[in-house]
């Protein structure tokens, strides 16, 4: 049965941060809100969180988890940036983005697109998911809340946790959140290419 934590959306109480960060410590899985809509998370060394996501999802191996860091310089451990590159999703962040790019050697090799040895990586604009990282220290595994057969996410948390009880640790609700995904930029080959269109403006990387 999952947990259920109500979080005031712009003063998250720190003691219900501290108790979700402890589930995730102890390789429990959460769904929680973002600037674009719920999403699943776990913490990055948890191998059974990242096959219940696949499981909850069904997903393939060729699915790009997402990396969701605290800031710029915690992302950049993680994904290989030239300078251009650099700067065009310095401009983007925090926001409605994800960016697929090549991997460091930090990023376990479970996580990584079986090809390309690419991860996706975002830094969420939302108040609730910054207390988190910050009280965690280190980037989540993430993934779009999205149910198989389903066209748009799941929205409210009250929803999530009657329909996902018994496949979750915790359930996060501050209030309602979006409904699109993010923009997904693949920036993996010579030129960026929008492969999602979502929350995130498109046109400036298109």
């Amino acid at each position: 049965m999952a947990k259920y934590f109500d979080v005031h959306p712009d003063n998250p109480q720190r003691r219900a941060i501290g108790q979700v960060v402890d589930i995730l410590r102890e390789d429990g899985l959460i769904a929680y809100p973002t600037d674009s809509c719920f999403a699943l998370g776990a913490q990055l060394g948890n191998k059974d969180g990242m096959e219940r996501i696949r499981s909850i999802r069904h997903l393939d191996d060729r699915h790009h988890f997402t990396l969701v860091c605290q800031n710029f310089a915690q992302l950049g451990q993680f994904v290989v940036i030239n300078n251009a590159v650099f700067r065009a999703i310095k401009a983007s962040t925090p926001g409605s983005y994800t960016f697929i790019l090549p991997a460091t050697k930090e990023v376990p090799r479970r996580l990584l697109h079986p090809k390309k040895k690419t991860v996706g990586v975002r830094i969420p604009d939302h108040v609730v998911v910054q207390a988190l990282l910050a009280e965690l220290g280190e980037p989540m595994l993430s993934s779009t809340l999205l149910l198989p057969g389903e066209e748009e996410p799941m929205t409210q948390g009250w929803q999530i946790k009657d329909e996902l009880d018994n496949v979750l640790d915790a359930v996060i609700d501050s209030g309602d959140c979006g409904t699109e995904p993010t923009t997904v930029v693949d920036f993996s080959g010579p030129e960026p290419e929008v492969v999602r269109h979502g929350a995130g403006d498109p046109s400036r990387f298109e």
